[in-house]
């Protein structure tokens, strides 16, 4: 195949024009974004289940707690919050859902759907950060699905992940 000069412009455009992927910015957003615009924040209707081997409550919740944010439905983000690890190994956290505020699901009741996402790392966090607020980017899912503590109503595949700062 001869290059002809048409070919070797092409080339040469193609390989100096940035890859969009790569320059894409995540959209900073907090938690009040997860609610769809007009729903109000759900509150709890019904007493629930009391799992007493795990020390936790899923409270009933009215149908705002299911109602998600489908404007984020594969959004490029970055969210701050706190972790509830659901996967850790030996190089620590893979698996875990990121909650708004230190001991959500844990101690108090887990907040809606709509508050809790899901995410899923390929490179682990560490285990001894576990308690510390941390910022996490990637590409959000409106996917409701229950986990052992709690029904999420988001997934994320993090990309990055760092200290939250204050």
């Amino acid at each position: 195949m001869t290059l002809t000069r048409r070919h070797i412009l092409a080339s040469a455009l193609a390989a100096a024009a940035p890859l969009p992927a790569l320059a894409a910015k995540a959209r900073e957003i907090g938690w009040e974004d997860l609610i769809p615009p007009g729903v109000p924040y759900s509150e709890i209707i019904g007493e629930g289940d009391m799992d007493v081997e795990n020390d936790t409550w899923a409270p009933i919740y009215d149908a705002n707690a299911t109602k998600l944010n489908k404007a984020l439905d594969g959004a490029f983000i970055r969210l701050p919050g706190y972790m509830i690890p659901l996967e850790v190994g030996a190089k620590g956290v893979t698996d875990f859902i990121l909650v708004p505020y230190v001991g959500a699901c844990i101690h108090v009741p887990p907040p809606p759907a709509n508050q809790l996402v899901f995410v899923r790392t390929q490179k682990p966090w560490p285990g001894d950060q576990l308690w510390d607020a941390v910022w996490v980017e990637g590409r959000m899912q409106t996917q409701l699905q229950s986990t052992e503590l709690a029904q999420t109503g988001y997934a994320l595949a993090a990309s990055k992940m760092e200290l939250y700062e204050w």
